[in-house]
Parts: structure tokens; C-alpha cells; sequence
């Protein structure tokens, strides 16, 4: 940690010594000698530091007058850094660092953009998609007032598209010039955010030579993907930041924090259906098809009347569900702790269950969210190659609310008799039709003969088999692992 700069600024009104090293800035107010010449009066100085990988943007300090955009007199340097407050919550905040002399604050502007320009994770170039449909259509006004004056401090140039129709940015990122950006910014719900990792990593698989059709084994995604949350729930907002705020997940972003994400594949035995981090079928996927058929009501009142209507009308389908079950087993490190997966039996030694079940759902993150701040499957990592397959069988809708209201405490939302839970590598659900005078019963399927999906707060429809399998890191996000939360204490009974 060799000093590459020493000099003297005023800072905060106070003089003081300031010295510059590749890895931290410090300084310390230079205080007069005691006139008396005795040193157990002089106050003692406080070193304050700065460490530099906290630091995302510096700029020259000028005067300027009404109109003038160039030129100004010199006050000195500014200094811009990310804060870590209460509750994951990032902010940004200015140091000023303040003298007259030209050269002496050019040296050190110069000195500084080299460190900060050393960082290599941070985009310089983004591709920005803004879905203004998003929640309570604020999400265009969320990019425009936090994001990008953000974006604009450190420098990032970006190229936005404002989308106009679903599935506008999987076309887009089928077209454009990915290899012209250090990644691509999502300003959206979840279902924007899926659509995007959906679009990057079909592209990852076209610009690879590979089959779209059937994935076995998918590419990576070449850039990283950021998630500015401007939806409803923004579940994979808060399994990244811990918290819904814009600010904190662009500062993420800029500060280049990347976090490698299990994706999983969703397929027919003949197409690849999506790319996604979780689904639901059953009530929660009934409830998301009532919610679209109601796009006419204002969005809390449309999702609230979905999730009241199809508790109403609660009933259970019929499937048979396949699964290649995992054992996590935990080992004991120096350093942390670390999760190693381990297969039991080869991949034809499939288990099976086979009953009515009021909804299933399949998830390769924990996903918090507001309403679940332990998440919807706590007992599943962002980056652990698993996924957790959670089975809620036919029961009273007494029993069933008393689930539910489980999401939102503190409690094990799992320990109920009729809720079994297992951690997986591939699962494959098959939905039993029923005919006859039994086929009324068929409550998931609609006109067309499909049964709805909720893949990532997004509604599909398919009559066939769907497999889901995880791949393991598929993806980097911006932002951190709060896998480390309250939520990683749960237990659960993983086979």
C-alpha cells in the first residue's frame, strides 16, 4: 500500500493532509502547534479513510456561470462514494476535496480515474430495457430521476430501449450487438427481468451453434444481467439486494458486484418452453390466469381478486411428478461454509409421486420478497446447482390459508403434514386428464386444453410433460449473495 500522491486539501474547512494509495484514500486535518509549545494540549488528529474499491466516480470541481457548460474556475476535485447503511440499503454520497491549483488537481484527477478505471468488473456500457407497463407504469420515471443521473456520474454510457409490447426485449437482444456492452440493465417486474435472462441466454445459445429447440446442456450468458426493481413483488430484486430499492440496485450495478445465478430450463419432450429461476402449477398458477383475464382492473385490485377467487374455488389436480433428488451435505471450512451436491443414483433412478395437489412449485433461488421475507424456498441457494421442489397435497382451505400466512412470518411455512418438500436436480410434471363425467374436475385446464404455468410471475400454457432442470451458474447478476439472511436457518426434509 505505497503512498502514489501526498498534498494538501481543504476538506469539510478544515486543511489537511491527504495521501493517495492504490488501495485507500486517507487523510487527517493539519492542527497548529500549541503557542505554549506544550503538545499534550494540541488535539489529537482523526485519520479518516476512504477505501478506493468504495469509490465509483471523481470529478473536477469548477464554478461556472448560468448557461456556461464548459470551462469555470477550478475549486478542486470531488470524490463520489457507495455507502452501506441499515438494511442492505446502498446510497451514494460527496467528499470535496478542494483547491485552487490546476496542476496539482489534475495529478491527482489523473491518479484517481486510473485506480477507479483498474476495476475490472465495472460496465462501462450498458443495454438498458425499460418496461413502462411495470406495476403502476412508474418504472420509466424510476430509470429517468435514479438510474441514470447514477449511470451518468460513473460514466456509463447506455443504449436504452423503452419496450412497447411483450416479448420486445427478446427481439431486441436477438439482434443487437451484444459484444458493444458490458452488460444489460432490466427496469421492470419479474416478468421483464425473466423475459431479458430468457433473451440473453437464448442468444448465448444461437451465437453458440446450438439447437434452441432442445437445450441439454446451455451456454453461459455472456454479459451479466442487472436487476432495477420497478414491480409488484420484484423477487429476484430482493433475493439480490435484500431490498427493493432502486438506488441500491444501481449502485450494485455500477459498482460491478457480480453474482453467479443457478437458471433453470423449462421443456416439453419437443421445445425448449424458457429459460427461468422458478415456477409454479396449481394455485399458483391459476391464480396468476385469473389475474391476466382481469387486465381491465387496476393491478392491486386485479391480483387481489385472482388470489381470493381461486382460494374460493380451491380444488386439486391430478399429477404424477418425477424427480432426480439431491443430498446437500454440509462441510466444515476455515473460511465458510461449503455446500457440496451430491447425486443419489444414476440419472434413469427417477422417484415418483403420484396424487392431488393444490399447487407445486419448482425453485432455484430463494426468492424473498416482501410478502415472504424468508423466502418462498428458503432451503435452496442462488448458486448451489439445486433447486427446491415443494408439494402441497390435497387439504382443507383452512389448512391450506394457515400455509400461506406462514410465508409471511417467522415460522417453518413447511412444517404441515401435508407439505412435502425435496431438493432436486430435475423434475418432470405430468398432469393427469381425467374424462368422462369426472372431467369438469379438470379445474387447471383451459378451452384450448392447456394448463396454465407461472414461470417467474409470468403466465404460460402448455397440455404436455414439463421437465425443469438447473444448470448450475448460467448466469451473473449484478449484486450480492444474501443467501446468508435468516433465511438460510430454515430446515426442511431433503431426501
Amino acid at each position: 500500500d505505497e503512498p502514489l500522491l501526498r498534498g494538501i486539501f481543504e476538506i469539510g474547512k478544515r486543511s489537511c493532509d491527504v495521501v493517495l494509495s492504490a488501495r485507500r484514500l486517507r487523510w487527517s486535518p493539519i492542527l497548529p502547534e500549541s503557542p505554549t509549545g506544550d503538545s499534550s494540549v494540541a488535539l489529537q488528529a482523526q485519520e479518516e479513510i476512504i477505501e478506493m474499491k468504495d469509490v465509483f466516480s471523481v470529478k473536477l470541481k469548477r464554478r461556472r456561470f448560468a448557461g456556461q457548460k464548459k470551462g469555470g474556475t477550478l475549486l478542486g476535485i470531488t470524490i463520489f462514494k457507495c455507502l452501506n447503511k441499515e438494511e442492505n440499503k446502498l446510497t451514494d454520497c460527496a467528499i470535496h476535496l478542494n483547491n485552487l491549483s490546476e496542476d496539482h488537481c489534475q495529478s491527482w484527477f489523473r491518479h484517481l480515474k486510473e485506480i477507479l478505471n483498474g476495476f475490472q468488473n465495472r460496465p462501462k456500457s450498458l443495454k438498458v430495457f425499460v418496461n413502462p407497463s411495470s406495476h403502476k407504469r412508474e418504472a420509466t420515471h424510476i430509470y429517468y430521476d435514479k438510474v441514470a443521473p447514477l449511470f451518468k456520474l460513473a460514466d456509463i454510457k447506455t443504449d436504452v430501449t423503452v419496450t412497447e409490447y411483450e416479448g420486445h426485449a427478446l427481439s431486441v437482444l436477438k439482434e443487437c450487438e451484444l459484444q458493444a456492452f458490458d452488460g444489460v440493465v432490466c427496469v421492470g417486474g419479474d416478468g421483464s427481468v425473466s423475459e431479458v435472462a430468457h433473451g440473453l441466454l437464448l442468444r448465448a445459445q444461437i451465437d453458440a451453434g446450438k439447437d434452441t429447440d432442445y437445450v441439454s446442456k446451455p451456454v453461459r450468458a455472456p454479459v451479466p444481467l442487472g436487476v432495477i426493481p420497478a414491480g409488484t413483488t420484484n423477487i429476484l430484486a430482493h433475493t439480490l439486494y435484500g431490498i427493493k430499492h432502486a438506488v441500491t440496485a444501481t449502485l450494485h450495478i455500477v459498482m460491478g458486484h457480480i453474482q453467479a445465478v443457478d437458471v433453470c430450463t423449462f421443456s416439453t419432450p419437443s421445445k425448449l418452453l424458457r429459460f427461468g429461476f422458478s415456477a409454479m402449477f396449481g394455485f399458483g398458477a391459476r391464480t396468476l390466469a385469473l389475474a391476466e383475464e382481469h387486465r381491465w382492473m387496476p393491478s392491486s385490485q386485479r391480483k387481489d381478486f385472482a388470489f381470493i377467487k381461486t382460494l374460493a374455488d380451491l380444488k386439486p389436480e391430478e399429477c404424477e411428478l418425477s424427480f432426480l433428488p439431491l443430498q446437500i451435505l454440509q462441510e466444515d471450512s476455515h473460511e465458510k461454509d461449503i455446500m457440496t451436491l451430491l447425486y443419489l443414483g444414476s440419472k434413469d433412478q427417477w422417484q415418483k409421486i403420484q396424487g392431488h395437489f393444490l399447487n407445486v412449485s419448482i425453485m432455484a433461488i430463494p426468492c424473498l420478497c416482501s410478502m415472504a421475507p424468508r423466502g418462498l424456498a428458503p432451503n435452496t441457494r442462488l448458486n448451489n446447482g439445486s433447486m427446491a421442489l415443494i408439494v402441497v397435497q390435497n387439504t382443507s382451505r383452512t389448512e391450506f390459508i394457515k400455509h400461506l400466512k406462514r410465508y409471511t412470518s417467522v415460522k417453518n411455512q413447511f412444517n404441515f403434514p401435508f407439505v412435502e418438500t425435496y431438493t432436486v436436480r430435475e423434475v418432470k410434471v405430468q398432469p393427469k386428464l381425467k374424462s368422462g363425467p369426472d372431467a369438469k374436475e379438470n379445474v387447471c385446464l383451459n378451452a384450448e386444453g392447456n394448463y396454465p404455468w407461472n414461470i417467474d410471475g409470468d403466465l404460460m400454457k402448455e397440455a404436455s410433460e414439463v421437465h425443469v432442470r438447473v444448470h448450475p451458474q448460467l448466469i451473473d447478476l449484478y449484486g450480492v449473495n444474501t443467501d446468508d439472511l435468516e433465511s438460510s436457518q430454515v430446515t426442511c426434509n431433503c431426501i
